[in-house]
């Protein structure tokens, strides 16, 4: 693609030189009217002007030495030192009443007969040459004046206009586009600043930009790209932090499941290597749990917004997830019941993220739930948020350790959990514009209330 300066710069000229194109062409249209309409004056007053000669009042001897007199020095109208070039271009004849040739010029193209329509009109004469005329008729004195004036002369002063007109243009042009060059240049100098700043810029460094002074059309871009940076120094943030609490948190599991390994190859009995098999098959799924959790939390983090989410039914969302946990969940001896308090309807959110919540809040509920326990799972519409809710009967919560249930890797009195549960949870409902509420119930058991926003 070309650069902005070549693309303004040829916008700029085409417009210019297409304007210069039609104002030139109006301009010769209208120069060519107004040319005709002064050479035709021109030739009206002259054929007046020799009517009034024609007409004075003298005697016959009188007329006839006036009309060699005027002969002679029509004869005499040629380029000179004091004439004109266009004298011979320009032609004058009367006729009388019977069809005498009075006076003529030299020039004058010749006639069979004097020409028999009064008022302008175009001729060729016998060379090819194209004339304008005008014929005036004198009924008075029985005069008939032509008074002619070639093509070449109008067509001379047009060319004349056209050089003294287009060419001064033409160069203005070329100048003028040598400015708007270096005025564009100046123009995008801020652009060009900016751009050989982030060439300049270590491709590591992550630091936003501040360019003063900077115009006003640039400042959206600056900003633009220092959101961009921010987002990247968050990404970058949470890919730190997944990979220390990962590091941090799967040191202690592959520590023990090599003890287990251990104890399991150096086992005396069956009863022993029995024994060992189990614990190493529990810390198996216990870090698988831990794996699987520490995914979920990478996984939820860069998912678009419930605002590009599309809409979908969200009690079929919810029902479709606990349907896949049923068996899981018969498994364990609980019994699950599902109990919307009304048609909830379509909903934009991102199911799948409500899906982990939901599984995250059963999970827990189901770990901390003594067998044939049950777990109930709400699903209301308030005015400007829903609230999905999981109810159990195991022992609650202790009201002083309720803030740090949703620390990272906090697992109370849980062995099989890996302490991401609630985290997830919460970290789902901030994304959504909610929160996680944990509540005893009076009856026994706890109540969690997961809360996001109506879009």
């Amino acid at each position: 693609m070309t650069s902005i300066r070549q693309r303004t710069l040829t916008l700029i000229l085409g417009l210019l030189f297409l304007g210069l194109l039609i104002m030139t062409a109006v301009n010769l249209h209208d120069s060519n009217h107004e040319i005709d309409e002064v050479y035709d004056a021109q030739l009206a007053q002259n054929a007046r002007l020799l009517q009034g000669v024609m007409r004075m009042p003298m005697a016959s001897k009188e007329q006839a030495e006036l009309y060699q007199a005027f002969n002679q020095a029509l004869g005499l109208a040629v380029p000179k030192v004091d004439g004109h070039p266009y004298e011979s271009k320009i032609a004058f004849q009367v006729w009388n009443s019977d069809g005498t040739l009075l006076v003529h010029t030299a020039s004058a193209p010749a006639f069979t007969s004097p020409p028999s329509k009064a008022g302008f009109s175009a001729i060729t004469d016998v060379n090819n040459r194209a004339w304008r005329a005008f014929v005036l008729e004198d009924a008075q004195y029985n005069l008939k004046i032509w008074v002619g004036e070639r093509d070449d002369v109008r067509d001379d002063l047009v060319n004349r206009i056209v050089r003294h007109t287009v060419l001064p243009n033409l160069i203005g042009c070329v100048l003028l586009a040598a400015v708007i060059w270096l005025a564009i240049g100046w123009g995008l100098k801020p652009l060009v600043n900016m751009a050989q700043t982030l060439r300049a810029r270590h491709p590591g460094s992550l630091e936003p930009l501040h360019l003063n002074p900077l115009p006003t059309e640039l400042e959206p871009m600056q900003a633009a790209l220092n959101r961009v940076l921010a987002q990247i120094q968050e990404v970058m943030g949470r890919e730190r932090r997944f990979i220390a609490d990962a590091a941090h948190e799967m040191r202690t599991p592959l520590a023990v499941l090599k003890v287990h390994a251990e104890n399991l190859k150096d086992a005396a009995s069956e009863d022993d290597r029995r024994a060992s098999l189990e614990h190493l098959m529990a810390g198996v799924d216990r870090t698988t749990r831990l794996v699987n959790q520490l995914l979920t939390m990478a996984r939820i983090e860069p998912r678009t917004s419930a605002l590009e989410a599309p809409k979908t039914d969200l009690v079929a969302t919810v029902r479709d997830s606990l349907v896949q946990m049923t068996p899981w969940l018969l498994s364990k001896e609980l019994e699950l019941v599902f109990d919307p308090v009304d048609e909830v309807g379509l909903v934009k959110v991102d199911t799948g993220i409500i899906q982990i919540a939901l599984n995250n809040l059963v999970s827990n509920a189901a770990n901390f739930s003594p067998p044939g326990g049950l777990i109930t799972v709400g699903l209301a519409k308030h005015h400007d948020h829903y609230e999905l809710s999981v109810e159990d009967q195991g022992p609650g919560i202790d009201e002083a350790e309720r803030d740090r249930l949703f620390e990272r890797f906090y697992s109370r009195g849980n062995d099989h959990g890996a302490g991401l549960g609630l985290t997830i949870v919460q970290s789902i409902a901030n994304r959504l514009g909610g929160q996680v509420r944990l509540e005893n119930r009076p009856s026994g058991g706890l109540r969690a209330t997961f809360e996001f926003a109506r879009l």
